[in-house]
């Protein structure tokens, strides 16, 4: 009978304790599995990432006329141009149902401002598989930039995205930059 006093105060001291060390330590591992999945959210945007830039820099390597760029890849390009060596790069894109639209920001890399030009836009959807241009899906637009008054090294225009949502648009071709001239 002693024994089983005894063994009920110690079950009871173990279960206990058992339970103040258990929240202590799931909250331990709730912070452990939180981290490993934002690590794994992580690699997995880095990933796409590097793709990304992988097939931009493949596409400018074999480009004969104008510069690529991948939005995923999040890194700009340089482009020689009429109006010089110029910087391209994308802002996020954004839209609803009715406007879809990203900015293409033009950088002139020397100090020198940038003349008025012509540009022509290429959008579209690359492959789900290859992740290559989908050229038959292509939007094309020429953009005119005339330089505020005060002249500018850096100028950013709005692009339409009118055949596909911005999560689907994969790739921007920037070719054919004609700087305009004023006859007096």
């Amino acid at each position: 009978m002693t024994r089983g006093i005894i063994k009920i105060p110690v079950l009871l001291t173990i279960t206990l304790l058992a339970g103040c060390a258990t929240p202590s330590q799931q909250a331990h591992l709730d912070n452990l599995h939180n981290q490993v999945n934002q690590l794994n959210s992580q690699m997995t945007q880095l990933t796409r990432q590097a793709t990304a830039l992988t097939l931009q820099n493949s596409l400018n390597a074999h480009s004969t006329e104008g510069a690529w760029l991948i939005p995923e890849a999040n890194a700009p390009v340089l482009l020689d141009s009429s109006a010089g060596e110029i910087r391209l790069s994308l802002s996020q894109m954004a839209g609803d149902a009715a406007d879809n639209r990203t900015m293409l920001t033009i950088a002139s890399v020397a100090a020198t401002p940038l003349p008025a030009f012509t540009v022509d836009v290429e959008s579209g959807i690359t492959d789900p598989t290859s992740g290559q241009p989908l050229r038959n899906t292509a939007q094309n637009q020429t953009i005119t930039a005339r330089p505020p008054l005060q002249p500018q090294r850096e100028i950013t225009l709005p692009v339409a995205i009118n055949n596909s949502t911005p999560d689907q648009t994969g790739y921007f071709r920037i070719h054919h930059l004609v700087v305009i001239t004023d006859a007096h």
